[in-house]
């Protein structure tokens, strides 16, 4: 029952507070010892006490914080392969899906205690997966705190008159700094890399030709060929939802932002301008339900209102607009809306970015305010707002919630915005949803699928910080 209680703990906490600990204890030690040594040394210290306090903190919590990354990143796979290698030999008949189930049971049984109808088996390796959680939960409280110590120990015994600690801690800042960096650039090139790899995969059983140029997506049919993986449908929504969603937030945004920086009062915009940004932290799922309970519903009927007025007046013999349920143009719609804080907030401080110059030389060649905005703030401000809807357009392209909400299911090429499309993040929802295994090219489509839609929104932003670079080249 030990091991059990021990194997409970939950050591991200304990792990987190035994860092803390080491970093006061530490501050605390080289402060006392640099305040000591100063008063007992005739000689100048080169740093101050607290920077030798926050030297031997650096150093007394770094043991500690190693420790805890070596046991958030080992210590699931120990206990995993140390009880692979002592299971019965009868489980070697189980596949590799089904073992890792039966793994999870264990897990979840040691974590929340064993079910009363558990045969011996199960109860012996819960028992022995208990014992090795407990051996790394004490092996790794252990080595932060005997490693904590003794790196205090050391650093202690350095704080001298002449020891800069100053540029060691400043060292140490500079390094963390970096660290931080460094896994902010490993992280995105793991996502790319785990991309990659996976649409490799997929292409090396679907032609890429056939994936890049076809015009059928049918991943969803019981056993998908090649020619069911065509993504140009995918493309076509995913663009034509985009460009509705901008038609909407493009004029909206844009004059919501000239009428904050040029026309409103500062009480007026300091009011306006927060109600406007909230519509950025509304959850998208409340977008969705929004174009599914809503928008839709009166796309339809407008779209339907349309075709009995073509009808009547005899332009039309038939149906010109699909009036489906679930539309593009609802999609677009609700979209759009969700995307003008980002047009409006991005252009506004771009437009008052505009030196001030500018106007007061448009005002003194008799100008007016309306003839100032429009061609000379405007223009000054241009590559800053395109800078702003590309970056609006890429957001829209990678919306997700608002499309499924919506109900889009089926990939189609359709000039008509009130018929039923898909969209490329639609697919990736559905192809990873399912009992499919990650050998199905269903499954390894949604990789394809991925670095699609990453290499275009990458594209966008890169045009856009390029054009933000070339504006700030000229008025910083």
């Amino acid at each position: 029952m030990l091991a059990f209680e021990i194997s409970r703990w939950p050591m991200g906490w304990l792990l987190t507070a035994l860092v803390l600990i080491a970093a006061s204890l530490g501050f605390y030690a080289g402060r006392v010892r640099a305040e000591r040594v100063q008063s007992a040394s005739p000689e100048r210290m080169h740093s101050r006490p607290n920077y030798h306090g926050y030297f031997v903190a650096m150093w007394g919590a770094l043991p500690a914080l190693l420790a805890t990354v070596l046991f958030l990143v080992f210590a699931q796979t120990f206990v995993r392969d140390s009880l692979l290698s002592e299971l019965p030999a009868s489980f070697s008949q189980i596949s590799k899906t089904q073992l890792a189930g039966y793994l999870d049971t264990i897990d979840r049984s040691v974590a929340q205690g064993v079910p009363e109808g558990a045969n011996r088996v199960f109860r012996s390796l819960a028992q022995r997966s208990a014992e090795l959680r407990m051996t790394a939960n004490l092996a790794a409280l252990g080595l932060a705190a005997v490693g904590a110590l003794a790196s205090i120990w050391v650093a202690v015994r350095r704080v001298s008159p002449q020891f800069r600690a100053r540029v060691h801690v400043e060292a140490g800042h500079k390094a963390f700094l970096f660290l931080c960096a460094a896994i902010a650039i490993a992280i995105t090139g793991g996502i790319i890399l785990s991309l990659l790899f996976e649409s490799l995969r997929f292409f090396s059983e679907i032609p890429i030709i056939n994936f890049l140029t076809g015009t059928s997506w049918n991943a969803q049919a019981p056993k998908p060929g090649a020619d069911d993986f065509g993504i140009l449908p995918l493309f076509f929504g995913t663009f034509l939802i985009a460009l509705l969603a901008m038609i909407v937030a493009a004029p909206i945004g844009l004059y919501a932002a000239i009428y904050l920086s040029e026309y409103a009062r500062p009480g007026v915009r300091a009011a306006v301008k927060p109600i406007l940004e909230v519509l950025a932290g509304i959850p998208t799922v409340v977008y969705g339900f929004f174009a599914a309970a809503t928008v839709a519903p009166l796309v339809r009927v407008a779209a339907e209102n349309i075709n009995a007025v073509l009808i009547n007046w005899g332009v039309a013999s038939g149906p010109v607009l699909a009036a489906q349920p679930t539309s593009a143009l609802a999609a677009g719609l609700v979209m759009g809306i969700m995307v003008i804080p980002f047009v409006s907030s991005l252009s506004d401080d771009v437009i008052n970015a505009v030196p001030q110059t500018l106007r007061d030389g448009a005002y003194a060649m008799g100008a007016t305010k309306s003839e100032t905005v429009r061609q000379v703030v405007l223009p000054a401000a241009l590559p800053g707002i395109i800078a702003a809807l590309l970056l609006a357009v890429s957001r829209a392209i990678g919306e997700t919630m608002i499309v499924v909400m919506a109900g889009l299911r089926f990939p189609r090429l359709s000039l008509d915005p009130t018929s039923d499309m898909s969209t490329i993040t639609v697919q990736i929802v559905s192809s990873l949803t399912g009992d499919s295994s990650f050998d199905d090219p269903k499954t390894l489509s949604a990789f394809a699928l991925g670095l699609v839609l990453f290499i275009v929104t990458l594209i966008f932003n890169l045009i856009a910080l390029n054009v933000v670079k070339r504006y700030r080249e000229k008025y910083d």
